[in-house]
């Protein structure tokens, strides 16, 4: 007759590329670890939110059947494994010093449960003193890992990117204290925001949020980003993103040396000073300028951007200089949404 206006079964397609982890789900009464009565399984994928956001859902499928059960886990887990990008195994270095301390609670509470549902193993080494992460890299089984993980601000990460490609460097056998043409990081670097400054997660993800950070690493997301060499004429100083001389670099050195103020005093207090002793320096810049070609400047916001010539077409520019900024990645932050170099990529 008219029952048959039941409920409206709604159809849900589920993409295995969205798919990280699959659980056989049970009934377990408190305190019971085995066991249980099942009840069917759970696939836990990820989301694409508004804003760059992921964030991860449980989607439950019942079925009493055990044997039912097996089959579809045996089968979706094998479907995740064929996945290459994705880890299996991290080194991850917490700092536990980075701003508020937060970073071991957010690694341990947020981070954490995310590696153990996807089935990555991991290996933390909570850091001690500034340059602890370098050591341990310089002497760890690299190899044995898919990835290094870094939870702390810029600097916490800055200080394991340099590590890691001075890690590469020494393994290809060439003189670290010249490295005209370096050799790429031998696995992924991935950056889990939990510092006073997050410049570097901003810039990757597009966001400062701890679970979409992890989830990236979960799905095995990798994104190439150029990095600086820093070198006297005798000596490799360190690999980083971005570098500052002047005004810029003396406020963030005084704003670090004063640790012990709130945030937001320390960093006024240091802009305050330091443009109080502002003075310019004498200073000779030698760079490649770049061309832009007209008619792609607006082609979808994205600059084309290439190189004028061959290498003897150096510019040299000399004067008194306030500051100088070098950047090879466009330093996205909360106050510069585009970047403060939106044209590097």
């Amino acid at each position: 007759g008219d029952s048959s206006m039941g409920l409206q079964a709604q159809e849900e397609i589920i993409e295995m590329k969205d798919v990280f982890s699959v659980k056989l789900k049970r009934r377990r009464f408190a305190g019971q670890k085995k066991g249980g009565t099942l009840l069917g399984i759970t696939i836990f994928k990820c989301l694409n939110k508004e804003e760059n956001k992921l964030t991860d859902c449980a989607i439950h499928l019942n079925n009493l059947s055990e044997d039912h059960c097996q089959s579809w886990f045996r089968h979706l887990k094998e479907i995740l494994n064929g996945f290459q990008n994705r880890p299996k195994s991290l080194k991850v270095f917490v700092n536990p010093s980075s701003h508020k301390r937060e970073a071991a609670h957010v690694y341990f509470e947020q981070v954490a449960p995310l590696f153990k549902l996807a089935d990555i193993k991991t290996d933390v080494t909570v850091t001690e003193y500034e340059g602890h992460a370098l050591s341990v890299l310089k002497e760890c089984e690299l190899q044995a890992f898919d990835g290094v993980v870094c939870v702390g601000g810029d600097g916490s990460v800055s200080e394991v990117a340099h590590g890691l490609l001075l890690r590469a460097q020494i393994d290809a056998g060439k003189d670290i204290d010249h490295v005209s043409k370096p050799v790429r990081a031998p696995v992924p670097l991935g950056v889990i925001p939990a510092g006073t400054t997050n410049i570097l997660a901003h810039t990757l993800y597009g966001i400062k949020h701890v679970v979409t950070a992890t989830l990236h690493i979960v799905m095995g997301h990798i994104q190439a980003v150029d990095v600086c060499t820093f070198s006297t004429p005798s000596k490799l100083l360190r690999f980083g993103f971005s570098a500052m001389f002047g005004f810029g670099a003396r406020t963030l050195a005084l704003a670090e040396k004063h640790r012990w103020m709130p945030s937001s005093q320390r960093k006024d207090f240091a802009f305050v000073k330091t443009l109080a002793d502002l003075k310019p320096e004498e200073c000779e810049l030698s760079f490649l300028p770049l061309q832009i070609p007209q008619e792609d400047s607006h082609d979808n916001d994205r600059i084309t951007l290439f190189y004028l010539g061959s290498k003897d077409q150096w510019q040299r520019i000399q004067g008194h200089f306030l500051n100088v900024s070098i950047m090879a990645i466009p330093c996205l932050c909360s106050m510069a949404p585009r970047g403060l170099a939106p044209n590097t990529r």
